[in-house]
């Protein structure tokens, strides 16, 4: 079956920086549904579109079409005294930035010192030009619940009722979590 919208696929990544080094490999799949659902990058749709199980690639993505150019606006200083404690280095917050605009960001802690600490609101890897290495692992047509949802389900990718069990059986996604 080839990669087309509302299919649902399986792809096994390594994430490098533009000098080759390892941000991220996949343990397990990363399992998404294709067509424009936000599911992934979209340039690493455009490059799957129309491939099928068993293609690799490597791609280059330029920060603009990523997770955005480093935004230096975005780094605050806040007293201890505003913040929880303890407070230790890479703990995330909520917030609103500076300029009042209604969308809020995940600030990280980047820095302890005295009194005050360092929060950053750009994503880990804005502003890094990022290669992935993927090969497809899988391709099957997406369930109707799937395509309505606008994610996949079952294994590896999204569940409606958490159980203890189910911890850790999501699939890697490297669109949403911050990466150490």
């Amino acid at each position: 079956m080839k990669i087309a919208k509302n299919t649902v696929v399986s792809v096994n990544y390594k994430l490098s920086d533009a000098q080759n080094n390892l941000i991220e490999e996949s343990r397990e799949p990363m399992v998404y549904l294709h067509g424009g659902y936000h599911n992934t990058l979209p340039k690493i749709e455009e490059a799957l579109d129309g491939k099928e199980a068993g293609f690799n690639t490597t791609i280059q993505v330029e920060p603009e079409d990523a997770f955005g150019e480093y935004d230096a606006s975005l780094v605050k200083i806040e007293p201890l005294s505003r913040l929880p404690q303890p407070i230790e280095v890479g703990m995330q917050f909520e917030g609103s930035p500076d300029d009042d605009s209604a969308e809020s960001v995940i600030f990280t802690v980047t820095e302890v010192a005295d009194d005050k600490a360092v929060l950053d609101g750009n994503h880990p890897l804005a502003g890094i030009a990022l290669r992935f290495e993927l090969s497809v692992t899988e391709v099957r047509a997406a369930s109707e619940e799937e395509v309505a949802h606008g994610h996949v389900h079952g294994p590896h990718g999204h569940h409606h009722h958490h159980h203890e069990e189910d911890e850790g059986e999501d699939g890697d996604h490297f669109r949403s979590h911050p990466l150490n």
